[in-house]
């Protein structure tokens, strides 16, 4: 998860054509009644994907084309865009980018909730009444849960210095990420979320604001800030306040990994004690991948880290240590050896931290999760033909995407008023999301839901929220009804009446 999403020219073509790199070129050509497949081949000679072609304007001089098409980079853009000028003879206008038109003027905003219509409206939303809730929350803080939007609001900080694949880009960097963030958890979990871009040079720093920030939150999403830091900001943050504080570079990705292997695990009729298990790359998500495995029962379970097979001496990080310990019963040294009749591998780290040829001595029915972006560690060409393979990418089957996770993770979490992230709370989201995939999904390969299935984030709350008030029956008292039909909302006023579902489809 750490490559940078320019492919250097010599790697052209080791991966398709992406959703990612979407554009629409208006060209304009001479009469020609075989205008249209010679467009189509070029692009596909160039290595693009043509996704549609509309007809614009036909005039006495010419016709005007829309072209959309799917390309690997800006580069490779460029490169269409010149072949069809010199195999068709047609005049490229323009170039048009879908993906930065979503983005124009941000993709999220606030909303009103309640009407702000009359004298009386204003009377009450503002002063003098206002002063009335104030006085109310400050004689009873408890109150702000349900007199304000605290219970359905929750802080996405980043100091934007891991973002994505991107890498240290900053905190304005990073905001379209936490846009993108927020719109997720409002649609598909009712959450209102909003960025906090803080502009820090040190792990205090982000630990400093986010404390004097909390106060107006029902929960605090960690997101894109690096490893090391973000294990000490996540633990500070965790011990100072009273809500959940969740890491989702780390933990988010850990439930949907551990809930894949999971229904993997089901297909090929394997057990988590008895499966061998390497994992490449042990940044802030192969940290918690490894833990949450661990702590689910894997028994065997090697990891490497740029340096070879994590160790347990004085020069490891302690969070590594800790791993070490924990690791690597056989005493492995090499890669090869690792390897050699493994069950299961998963990769966190880039593109040739593992050769794909070792891949090919991995035990029968091999599970491989090849996790880094944009390209992954093994592509599907690569793989053995009984492999079973997820990938964190959108334009292959069985992306493995935390975004399965935390919308409906922080649902349950405000419903139940947690105050902090328990383990159950982990295993529960890990069992909810295995559990949508049915029998016949399985039969088919599939591993891991989509994030548009309905059901899926509803019983990721549900299942969240049962845990945290069954490990503290003192705690808040739901309304049993409102999560008891699995097609009503989740019972807080400000969710959308309708999720995007796709059960049209077993995908």
């Amino acid at each position: 998860m750490t490559d940078s999403p320019r492919l250097p020219q010599a790697h052209r073509g080791v991966r398709p054509s992406g959703a990612g790199y979407t554009v629409t070129m208006r060209v304009l050509a001479p009469h020609d009644p075989t205008l249209l497949p010679r467009l189509a081949e070029v692009v596909s000679d160039a290595r693009g994907v043509v996704t549609g072609m509309d007809l614009v304007d036909v005039t006495t001089t010419g016709a005007t084309v829309d072209l959309t098409l799917l390309a690997l980079d800006e580069d490779h853009v460029d490169e269409v865009a010149e072949a069809l000028e010199k195999h068709t003879g047609v005049k490229v206008r323009h170039t048009s980018d879908p993906t930065f038109l979503y983005h124009l003027g941000g993709k999220i905003q606030v909303t009103a909730r309640t009407p702000l219509r009359t004298r009386q409206d204003m009377s009450m939303a503002y002063t003098p009444g206002v002063g009335r809730i104030a006085m109310a929350i400050a004689a009873r803080p408890e109150s702000a849960w349900t007199l304000t939007a605290k219970g359905t609001s929750v802080a996405i900080v980043t100091d934007g210095t891991a973002v994505l694949g991107l890498g240290n880009i900053g905190p304005l960097g990073a905001l379209p990420v936490m846009e993108g963030k927020s719109l997720i958890f409002k649609q598909f979990g009712g959450v209102n979320a909003y960025p906090l871009c803080l502009n820090t040079k040190s792990p205090q720093e982000v630990i400093d604001a986010t404390l004097a920030l909390a106060p107006g939150f029902g929960g605090i999403n960690l997101e894109d800030i690096a490893a090391p830091s973000c294990f000490q900001i996540e633990t500070e943050l965790q011990r100072q306040l009273d809500v959940p504080v969740f890491h989702d570079d780390q933990h988010g990705t850990a439930v949907v990994v551990a809930a894949a292997l999971l229904n993997a695990c089901r297909i090929t009729g394997r057990t988590y004690p008895d499966v061998r298990i390497v994992h490449v790359g042990c940044g802030a998500a192969g940290t918690a991948i490894c833990s949450a495995l661990l702590d689910a029962g894997v028994k065997d379970l090697v990891i490497f880290d740029k340096d070879g097979v994590l160790m347990d001496n004085e020069s490891t990080p302690p969070h590594h240590r800790r791993l070490a310990a924990r690791s690597n019963p056989r005493g492995i040294t090499t890669m090869e050896a690792a390897l050699r009749d493994a069950d299961v591998f998963i990769g966190t780290a880039r593109r040739g931290s593992v050769d794909p040829d070792l891949l090919l001595e991995m035990a029968p029915k091999p599970i491989v999760f090849a996790l880094s972006n944009p390209e992954p560690e093994l592509l599907p060409e690569e793989a053995r033909k009984d492999a079973l393979l997820a990938t964190g990418r959108s334009d292959m089957p069985n992306q493995i995407n935390n975004a399965l996770c935390f919308p409906g993770f922080f649902r349950g979490a405000l419903d139940a008023r947690a105050t902090t992230v328990t383990l159950a709370m982990k295993q529960a989201a890990t069992r909810a999301i295995a559990d949508i995939v049915t029998d016949d999904q399985r039969g088919l390969g599939v591993m891991i839901p989509t994030m548009f299935q309905t059901r899926l984030h509803q019983a990721v709350a549900r299942a969240v929220s049962d845990a945290w008030l069954a490990e503290h029956p003192d705690g808040r008292k739901r309304d049993q009804n409102l999560l008891a039909d699995p097609d009503s909302s989740f019972g807080l006023p400000d969710l959308p009446s309708q999720i995007p579902s796709d059960n049209s489809g077993p995908f």
